[in-house]
């Protein structure tokens, strides 16, 4: 598996049914902030707002801003990374790698030329004047959180253009840097909130810029990008506030139990002291992660190898918090390995 979460494919292979899948390469909380049936009453016409303002509006009240920062709306941060990247049109585009592909792939039929900068070994190397930054916080597959004072700073002198992915940010007792766009016109911050909020079927994300930017970003934009399900769904969610608390104390915990689970299978070399949802970990003696998959597989367990990170290889995998019980059924399944 080249991307997490694809059980369908995975479950094909196995002749099982994806509900018999226990999913760990793909890093959604196990756990929703609310159920489905807060649904049923959706009118399904006449067509929705097209400009989201219920959605939006609960959108700023979970996530208050400074003056002069807007949010446009997006069918999944995936979408918003595409847009984004459209509109800005970088010519020199710099990636802190490891993270997702996705940044990659719609660089290169962009034509822009693409810069990468090893996070692990040293954030501080100068970038292009001028130049578009990309850097996801907390990062991926390894899941550390950084102060990025210094680094906004050497992008600022620098004259860049900063795109912040804070996708798995409200895992973290952290605060967001989308308050700086008030002070620097062209930061941008991208939001997932299907990981979040366990709801990777509700396709939401949304980018924060200033209001100038959004109202240019959105030009290029169709209207109806979201469902009418998809935002009275993610309305309620954002309003429970006690589900913020619940899952960061939750997760803590379950990182903790994976943590040493991990450990415990003597199968790693290393495992990164991740503070998302995930762990990323490296396999003892140049160990194949494709054969812990297949392994595992035998379990019906699904997890992350990660070789399409740049700068990383198969000996690297990645395992997503679930709940205390499909943990303790992962270190059943770990037992045996091969590697």
């Amino acid at each position: 598996m080249k991307h997490g979460g694809n059980i369908v494919q995975f479950a094909r292979q196995l002749g099982c049914s994806p509900a018999a899948v226990l999913d760990f390469s793909a890093n959604i909380n196990p756990n929703q902030a609310v159920d489905l049936n807060c649904l049923q009453l959706v009118a399904l016409s006449p067509y929705s707002d097209p400009d989201y303002g219920l959605l939006k509006v609960a959108i700023n009240q979970r996530y208050p801003t400074a003056d002069g920062v807007d949010l446009e709306v997006f069918n999944g941060a995936s979408a918003a990374i595409f847009a984004l990247l459209r509109w800005l049109q970088p010519q020199q585009l710099v990636l802190y790698a490891p993270l997702y592909v996705e940044y990659a792939h719609i660089a290169a039929p962009l034509g822009c030329q693409i810069h990468t900068i090893n996070r692990f070994h040293d954030n501080l190397t100068t970038v292009p004047k001028g130049s578009t930054v990309v850097f996801v916080n907390p990062a991926t597959p390894d899941g550390q959180l950084y102060d990025l004072q210094d680094l906004l700073s050497v992008w600022q002198a620098a004259d860049c253009t900063i795109i912040i992915d804070e996708s798995f940010l409200d895992f973290c007792e952290a605060e967001s840097v989308a308050n700086h766009i008030a002070n620097y016109a062209k930061l941008f911050v991208i939001k997932s909130l299907s990981k979040f909020y366990g709801c990777a079927g509700i396709r939401i994300g949304f980018v924060w810029g200033t209001a100038l930017a959004i109202a240019a970003l959105k030009q290029l934009e169709p209207a109806w990008k979201l469902s009418s399900l998809d935002m009275a769904y993610m309305q309620q969610a954002l309003a429970n506030t006690d589900f913020i608390v619940q899952t960061r104390a939750q997760t803590i915990a379950l990182r903790a139990l994976l943590h040493e689970i991990l450990d415990a299978s003597g199968l790693f070399e290393q495992i990164y002291p991740g503070q998302a949802n995930f762990l990323l970990a490296r396999l003892r003696d140049e160990g194949d992660g494709y054969l812990l998959q297949q392994h595992l597989a035998r379990s019906r367990v699904l997890i992350r190898v990660c070789d399409n990170f740049v700068g990383l290889n198969n000996t690297y995998v990645r395992f997503a918090v679930k709940t205390e019980f499909t943990l303790h059924q992962l270190a059943r399944s770990l037992k045996g390995s091969p590697l």
